[in-house]
């Protein structure tokens, strides 16, 4: 009895640490596969539409790309939170928070962008070429430097007295980058601007915040079903936005009678019609989860899609990266 009851126990112990080794395998296999978009993606882009790209493409597109997906973590965290606390029941047993991690990934991609503009938009080969009080003295040099030091406070907050402070420099990296996005040289930039802001915003609350919800289903809760029911029924407002928002700017940006042509033609035409298939394929496993929770005897297995759904949403994160540093066809 004694013989055979430790073998039991590390058989018991292998059988549970298995599926948490291949859960990380599986996230560093996909997120490999997720950082090759933005590396890859310019040249495949670029091919044949007689377009320039500036030098390291696919670096800023990368930093970009892991400092969007650092803002979704924590932005989602928040809103998950805070919805669980409408949940009856709801035993408000979090799982550990990722924010921090994710704000000193934040900070790393914002510092290695903050670098770039320092070099004049140019990727610097060494240290002595980046200029960091120029950065003070341009309009994406501040911005910049507000993404990093909004990054750095996001990172302390959850260590402080009020973790729930950490919206503030959230969103100050969400208006920094919707006023990054939209210079003072493009028509109505302060359109662009308040497009790319709700954009921006509701595409964090939609990943991060369904990226929390799994996480906190882990726990196998009674309140679960309730609580992935109450974050379906915000997504799709969420969608929503992020639809009218994309569309419009684009629109901006093609106008309605080059858009079809532009959409195979220009890098960012493709890489926007490749953004829009992916976002069209979360919707559809959006609603199938939605349909598995009303109607399947245990609302739980539309975890099974929504996990799909998080994996797609990855890579949309990754082509939004992609697409924020292509050369952009504005035809006024």
């Amino acid at each position: 009895m004694t013989l055979t009851r430790p073998t039991s126990g590390v058989a018991d112990k292998g059988a549970v640490r298995r599926p948490g080794a291949g859960r990380a395998v599986v996230v560093l296999v996909l997120g490999a596969l997720a950082a090759l978009i933005p590396l890859l993606g310019p040249s495949a882009a670029l091919h044949e539409t007689g377009e320039a790209a500036a030098p390291g493409t696919g670096g800023i597109a990368l930093l970009r790309a892991v400092l969007f997906a650092a803002l979704c973590v924590p932005v989602g965290e928040l809103f998950v939170n805070r919805l669980a606390r409408a949940v009856p029941g709801d035993p408000a047993q979090a799982p550990r928070s990722w924010a921090p991690h994710a704000a000193g990934v934040g900070f790393v991609a914002a510092l290695g962008l903050a670098s770039v503009v320092a070099t004049g938009n140019l990727v610097p080969s060494s240290p002595a070429e980046i200029d960091v009080g120029g950065l003070y003295a341009s309009r994406d040099g501040k911005l910049a430097l507000v993404e990093v030091n909004a990054f750095l406070a996001a990172g302390l907050c959850p260590l402080s007295r009020r973790p729930a402070t950490v919206v503030w420099p959230l969103a100050a990296v969400v208006v920094a980058e919707a006023l990054r996005a939209h210079p003072t040289t493009e028509h109505d930039p302060l359109i662009g601007s308040g497009l790319t802001l709700v954009h921006l915003a509701c595409a964090a609350l939609w990943a991060g915040g369904l990226l929390h919800v799994l996480r906190r289903l882990r726990s196998d809760t009674p309140t679960g079903a309730a609580l992935l029911g109450l974050y379906a029924r915000v997504a799709a407002v969420l969608l929503a936005a992020i639809t009218a928002t994309g569309v419009w700017s684009s629109l901006r940006r093609m106008p309605p009678g080059t858009v079809l042509e532009q959409l195979t033609t220009t890098a960012y035409g493709r890489v926007l019609l490749a953004k829009a298939l992916l976002v069209a394929a979360v919707a559809v496993l959006a609603l199938w989860a939605r349909i598995r929770l009303r109607r399947a005897a245990d609302p739980l297995t539309a975890c099974s899609p929504a996990r799909a759904e998080v994996v797609v949403l990855g890579l949309v994160v990754a082509v939004s990266g992609l697409l924020t540093a292509l050369p952009v066809p504005i035809r006024w």
